[in-house]
């Protein structure tokens, strides 16, 4: 894997979700910085990104209600453990999963293995919630997938909060998650 600044020279062979997701980042004069990899399917290939990239890979969990009619997208340090109780109590919502790879495409148009911050853009009726842990703002950059799983992006977390999210309509809430047992 190889670090670069900024979106790939050849589009040849990408998505178009990836390339809006540049196309975005570009016209914000977000600065970012890409690796681009196989699918990752276990801790260690995420390892191997976080040192390309030199960051930490936040878990991107989208969530919903059980009546599937509340979607929150939740971004949390990857070393924590989930415990739905323990957010279901802070946003006040009965009891919570991970929503299907339906509602993903539907609301995100992102796969499974591809969730990310970057798929709001694609939320244009604003139908999911965005959860940050209070521990992702304190980190200067955020990892993520640019809606894809065979790319990372690095971005400093506070052009994430004050120029992409805004751009996009999304507002966020901040949680705090102990993720112990």
């Amino acid at each position: 894997m190889e670090l670069f600044e900024g979106r790939p020279a050849d589009p040849e062979g990408r998505l178009p979700r990836e390339m809006r997701v540049y196309d975005c980042l570009d016209s914000l004069g977000i600065h970012y910085f890409r690796t681009d990899h196989e699918p990752v399917e276990t801790m260690e290939k995420c390892r191997e990104i976080d040192a390309v990239l030199e960051g930490v890979l936040c878990k991107n969990l989208f969530l919903c209600n059980r009546q599937k009619t509340n979607f929150y997208l939740l971004l949390m340090p990857d070393d924590k453990k989930f415990k739905t109780k323990e957010l279901s109590s802070q946003i006040g919502s009965a009891r919570l999963s991970f929503a299907d790879a339906e509602a993903m495409l539907k609301y995100l148009d992102i796969e499974p293995g591809a969730v990310s911050v970057m798929g709001l853009m694609n939320d244009k009726e604003k139908d999911v919630q965005l959860l940050i842990d209070e521990d992702v703002l304190k980190e200067e950059y955020l990892c993520c997938h640019p809606c894809v799983c065979t790319s990372s992006l690095k971005i400093k977390t506070e052009d994430v909060v004050r120029k992409f999210l805004p751009s996009v309509g999304h507002e966020y809430r901040t949680v705090h998650l102990v993720g112990e047992d």
